[in-house]
């Protein structure tokens, strides 16, 4: 999937907008995106961003301790 990079975009924003998670999604789209890093840690906007297909993540069962 190629998304667009809005003002003041970092890569970290980028993966936590579509995959709802940074960490090792973002690794691996720095690794679809060979010269991404040269640009900096802001992404200029505009800029076309490659990103890997992954599962949603899965949803995190809360504990309530009062019903």
């Amino acid at each position: 999937m190629l998304v667009r990079a809005i003002q003041g975009d970092t890569l970290d924003a980028i993966c936590q907008r579509h995959y709802g998670r940074t960490g090792r999604v973002t690794e691996e789209a720095l690794s679809a995106n060979p010269g991404l890093a040269d640009l900096g840690p802001v992404i200029p906007q505009g800029t076309l961003v490659k990103l890997p297909e992954h599962a949603p993540p899965q949803e995190k069962k809360l504990v309530q301790l009062w019903d």
